[in-house]
């Protein structure tokens, strides 16, 4: 354990989509606090890949399936019996779920139903915290942030994948958990940013990739704007989430939103010119928007999250991309040394950890 915090010491927890980029993030966290993570996730599916680079698969019990497979998913966690859960296995790219509806529909709404129903049948308590998306509210891109109870929505397969899971877990909720020994609730992020994301058809990645690659990154929508914020920053809202759902069962089948003030939403422009003035000879240039029905504007409103968790973001939009590109930087100049950059991930989140606790 590299960090002082009991709550989280020696807690059984899963992660699921632990070999994604958020949940790698997640799962090396939890690590640090001392607790015994459990990951249920697919392989990798991008290379290089952050649960590759910081080896978690020597850190936390990591175990390849579908969160399809019900059965085996029922096996391991009635195993497993964790103390908390968070779920965060998604098809999580707008772009794909055009490509790939179907898979998107199963594996974000299904695959939570599934999980639903597996704590259903555990004798032991547990929390479960569900990962959604800002992108679930039904956008009509006003500049009053989105409350947890406004109109859910979505017109890509991704979005109403997400809102289709949020009233599924409201369902289930008061069905079937309101009044046990189990607590749960579901969080909203904006757009994190972090390194480590290797996915395709997002800013950061496709930036990094773009920039090793000595070319310019192709942008199909610069004056977009978004609640962009560093993965470290929702992520201690999360684990923030976790302890005060276990204390205060007021908030239990709650949502909550996670997002920046709004003076930090800025435009993919201005994200692409904090890059440029802190990686020389990046570049970009702008394409035909290939996404259907994307919107210029989402801005979530976090005053539940600020009251009720007393969390808000530290970092300004210019800091949180400025720690990502060092990360990119590092990882491409050190020719993808593992030890340096397992370090680096290290440091980033002692270094907040030290300043803004859990």
């Amino acid at each position: 354990m590299f960090m002082n915090d009991n709550f989280f010491k020696n807690k059984k927890i899963l992660v699921t989509g632990h070999t994604g980029f958020k949940g790698a993030w997640l799962s090396y966290y939890l690590h640090l606090l001392g607790s015994k993570v459990m990951g249920i996730s697919l392989k990798p599916s991008t290379k290089p890949s952050l649960f590759e680079i910081l080896e978690l698969k020597n850190k936390i019990d990591s175990n390849f399936i579908n969160i399809l497979k019900k059965d085996k998913i029922d096996e391991k966690i009635s195993k497993f019996k964790p103390d908390i859960i968070f779920h965060l296995a998604a098809q999580a790219i707008i772009k794909k779920s055009y490509d790939f509806p179907l898979e998107t529909w199963k594996t974000n709404l299904i695959g939570t139903i599934n999980l639903l129903e597996t704590i259903r049948k555990q004798k032991k308590s547990c929390l479960c915290i569900i990962i959604t998306s800002d992108k679930c509210y039904q956008n009509l891109e006003k500049i009053k942030g989105y409350k947890e109870d406004d109109v859910l929505g979505g017109i890509d397969p991704y979005s109403a994948s997400k809102a289709a899971t949020e009233i599924a877990f409201k369902s289930y909720f008061h069905s079937f958990f309101k009044d046990t020994k189990h607590k749960m609730v579901t969080a909203r992020a904006g757009n994190v940013i972090g390194g480590g994301d290797w996915s395709l058809n997002r800013i950061i990645p496709d930036c990094a990739r773009s920039k090793a690659n000595n070319k310019k990154v192709k942008i199909r929508n610069p004056k977009a704007s978004r609640p962009w914020q560093h993965v470290i920053e929702i992520l201690n809202g999360y684990l923030k989430l976790a302890k005060k759902l276990s204390l205060n069962k007021k908030i239990n089948g709650h949502s909550f939103n996670f997002g920046p003030k709004n003076s930090e939403i800025v435009s993919v422009k201005n994200i692409l010119n904090i890059i440029k003035d802190n990686w020389p000879g990046f570049d970009w240039v702008k394409i035909g928007n290939t996404v259907k029905n994307e919107t210029d504007l989402l801005v979530l409103n976090t005053n539940k999250a600020n009251k009720v968790l007393k969390w808000k973001t530290r970092l300004s939009v210019n800091d949180a991309v400025k720690l990502t590109i060092h990360w990119y930087k590092e990882f491409y100049s050190n020719k993808s040394n593992k030890a340096l950059m397992i370090n680096l991930t290290k440091n980033q989140i002692l270094d907040y950890h030290k300043k803004f606790k859990i």
